[in-house]
């Protein structure tokens, strides 16, 4: 258990860090995934406003620096601008939408598809007041059995051990294993019991391992999830997929061009700060 002292001030559109160099926002993405269009709407905003440049986070998400704000707000135009690239979908839950999901998942290898879960998942914390009360740390980890994430520190998630069962974690332990298909009311539950326990006040934890009694009871871990994996080398990993290396996870917009050019359907942020591109 750790004593705290202050709520957590993970960035925002709604709750922007004021960094030196100006507002610094941060923007999730569940699993990693984002529209084509959204990431180019997103370096206009970057380009107009900010550093001209998107920054790749290790959980997956964007950033952006260097933008305008007024008493720890950012200026109305920004937010607009922000909202107008379809990248803040729920602003009364925007903190807490963090979701991590092995990158790859549904479109090279793995043991089963987990983006319906990571869109079910995001789905229901959003649908629930209850769930903006979680810490803007606390982190989901979906790891689709390949085992890229699942070294991941994580508050609540899985492993999935076949296409039809998953062993849940509970931060630093492991729970039950369960069919696919309650995975997520099962999380939810989680969740929210978390939120009662932690209470509110700037001493309230923010992940699960600060709670002063488990959450659940734990399991030994399941054979099946002890897997490790590494991240998928740069290049060409399979037709009309290929993973971008972006230095040091700064996206500048000739590379994004460079990004588009294709015309993608889909791209994925990696926690390794690169890019999927998929045809």
């Amino acid at each position: 258990m750790t004593s705290r002292t202050r709520g957590d001030l993970c960035p925002g559109v709604l709750r922007p860090w004021p960094a030196e160099d100006g507002a610094l926002v941060r923007l999730r993405l569940i699993g990693g995934v984002v529209a084509p269009a959204s990431l180019l709407a997103l370096m206009a905003v970057a380009d107009e406003f900010g550093d001209g440049t998107i920054h790749l986070t290790k959980r997956a998400n964007l950033q952006l620096r260097g933008l305008p704000a007024t008493d720890g707000c950012l200026d109305a135009e920004v937010v607009a601008a922000i909202e107008g690239t379809g990248l803040l979908p729920s602003p009364s839950h925007e903190l807490v939408r963090n979701v991590l999901v092995s990158p790859l998942t549904g479109l090279l290898g793995g043991r089963v598809d987990l983006r319906p879960i990571a869109a079910a998942l995001d789905e229901g914390l959003c649908a629930d007041p209850v769930f903006a009360g979680l810490s803007a740390r606390f982190l989901f980890v979906l790891d689709d059995g390949r085992g890229d994430v699942v070294g991941r520190s994580c508050d609540l998630g899985l492993v999935a051990l076949d296409d039809s069962s998953v062993q849940i974690r509970v931060g630093d332990a492991w729970g039950p294993v369960l069919a696919l298909d309650g995975t997520v009311p099962h999380l939810l539950g989680l969740a929210r019991d978390f939120v009662s326990a932690r209470g509110t006040g700037p001493d309230a934890p923010w992940h699960v391992r600060e709670l002063a009694a488990p959450l659940g009871t734990p399991e030994p871990r399941d054979p099946r999830a002890d897997v490790h994996g590494e991240p998928p080398a740069y290049g060409t990993l399979a037709p009309g997929l290929e993973h971008v290396q972006v230095a040091e996870g700064l996206l500048n917009p000739e590379q994004l061009a460079t990004v588009l050019a294709p015309g993608p359907n889909e791209l994925v942020v990696t926690p390794w700060r690169s890019i999927l591109v998929r045809a």
